[in-house]
């Protein structure tokens, strides 16, 4: 253990010495008592005690602790497994913010990356600089559709692929596979994968599924053509034979808001009929993303396609600019404020920017019921789509936001639910055996938090405002924030999954 521990403190919240001298220096066993513990299997909280020796949980009940053991008084707390985030963009930051502060404060203790399409390439020298350089969290990787797509096709992706070229896309995944990664991604509402193929994809999803792993989709339209979309993923899995992630489930514009009870029976329906289908969703009404994907038809010059597509989303006060190199003074602005300020229209300044070379968006256009509905779903799992650094306040404050808006406040979800949906039904789709629960034998994975006062605090204007609340949160056994600070430990380790999965979920 890290000299850390010795100086973990908080309100109610201490090492105890329980009439013994404290443990020597190296000692690496400890026990938290007191505490309320959510095993993340959805069960009620007991209260019982829960021993980690080394990197692993040791007990769990009701005992003694050992002569000199270090004992964290966790009176007032919930203990619960590290958070798990499916859907992470940390691929740079964990190399160069290897602390994570930004998501161990949150209680993440693992993270998944390469969603969306986008992966690092080659896997096996990306795994290699991590196993080098260890960062706070556990991190898994995916194997990008996009990424080997450009990898095969060059800048000539702008067409459906051959026969050949699809052969070479998936020998390029099962190298990524077997170098390491654990899934396929794909981001069909991008430019490199909107061009594939139903076929492209069954078929990179069979490479995939040939090493064990599962198919993540950004899918190709979350807008108003979104139940098209979610049916050719549910083809791609059904005829590629493996299990399905839906990323970010969402209804995006105004012609589909409203309808997630018709898109979940479209799920229920496929996953009654033997389908594995999972999906996770982030607790915001906005998302974020490249100001292209507002233009689905692609006619991003075209003022009535971009007319239409700023009305889809509820008008162009609802987009606002995260960043742009060629307008840097539009960052922090909406597009209607901007062309008001310019005294022209917001399809002009889109148009604008698309030519002087793109810009980063927000687009406040979901609907909370929505939201509501898919948290509701026992297959719907909580993951941020955010990362270091995120422009969007998901990036920081995901989890809290949660266990602090959803949970306390709204009461959309019992407190154990919503940690189930962080814990064991990420694993059980990572096929991580060995976390996402509380039990003796498992990797000690630990969040401490504050029932009473966990809460996100990012916001649009300042995203990268650390959530309060987190007390603790210990990653292989080994304290990585304490004290509201991370205490310099990096014990995070490259996972691969396993055949086995952690826990019955459902």
């Amino acid at each position: 253990m890290t000299n850390g521990w010795k100086s973990l403190t908080r309100i109610g919240a201490v090492w105890l010495a329980l009439g013994v001298l404290p443990a020597p220096a190296g000692a690496d066993s400890f026990v938290v008592t007191g505490a309320q513990v959510a095993d993340g299997t959805g069960k009620a909280l007991q209260a019982v005690s829960v021993r980690v020796e080394g990197d692993t949980i040791t007990a769990v009940g009701t005992f003694a602790p050992k002569k000199g053991e270090r004992v964290l008084d966790g009176k007032g707390l919930v203990l619960s497994p590290g958070f798990i985030d499916v859907h992470n963009h940390s691929t740079e930051g964990l190399l160069s913010d290897p602390l994570a502060e930004s998501q161990v404060s949150q209680g993440i203790t693992t993270v998944v990356q390469g969603p969306d399409g986008e992966s690092p390439w080659p896997i096996a020298e990306y795994l290699d600089k991590l196993r080098q350089a260890p960062p706070a969290v556990n991190v898994l990787t995916m194997v990008g559709h996009a990424t080997v797509r450009e990898l095969v096709m060059g800048k000539d992706f702008r067409r459906i692929a051959t026969d050949e070229e699809i052969d070479r896309m998936a020998a390029l995944v099962e190298q990524g596979m077997k170098e390491g990664a654990i899934g396929l991604s794909s981001g069909l509402e991008y430019d490199v994968g909107s061009y594939s193929s139903t076929g492209e994809l069954i078929a990179l999803a069979q490479a995939a599924g040939r090493h064990g792993g599962f198919y993540m989709t950004h899918i190709r339209d979350e807008a108003d053509k979104a139940f098209e979309a979610f049916q050719e993923a549910i083809t791609i899995v059904r005829d590629g034979h493996v299990p399905l992630q839906i990323s970010h489930i969402k209804l995006g514009t105004v012609g589909v808001w409203g309808r997630a009870r018709e898109a979940v029976a479209l799920f229920d329906q496929a996953r009654a009929e033997g389908l594995d289908i999972t999906a996770d969703c982030y607790p915001y009404q906005a998302w974020h993303a490249n100001i292209e994907v507002l233009v689905p038809n692609k006619e991003y010059t075209d003022p009535a396609s971009v007319e239409k597509a700023l009305a889809d989303v509820g008008g162009a006060a609802n987009v606002s600019i995260t960043d742009c190199k060629a307008h840097p003074d539009y960052v922090g602005r909406d597009l209607e404020a901007i062309a008001k300020a310019e005294s022209t229209t917001p399809v002009e300044i889109f148009i604008r920017i698309v030519k002087d070379g793109t810009a980063d968006v927000i687009g406040h256009s979901m609907l909370e019921k929505d939201v509501h509905l898919f948290y509701e779903q026992p297959w719907v799992m909580v993951a941020s789509d955010g990362g270091i650094a995120s422009e969007h306040p998901r990036g920081a404050g995901t989890f809290p936001k949660v266990l602090g808006r959803y949970v306390r406040e709204k009461r959309w979800l019992t407190l154990t639910e919503a940690i189930r949906k962080m814990t064991s039904l990420p694993a059980r789709r990572l096929k991580l055996a060995d976390r996402g629960v509380i039990r003796k034998g498992m990797k000690a994975d630990l969040v401490l938090f504050d029932p009473k006062t966990v809460v996100d605090r990012s916001t649009f204007e300042k995203p990268q405002e650390l959530a309060q609340g987190i007390e603790a949160v210990f990653v292989n056994g080994e304290a990585v924030w304490e004290k509201g600070k991370s205490p310099g430990a990096r014990p995070g380790r490259v996972l691969t999954g396993s055949p086995t999965p952690a826990a019955k979920t459902e």
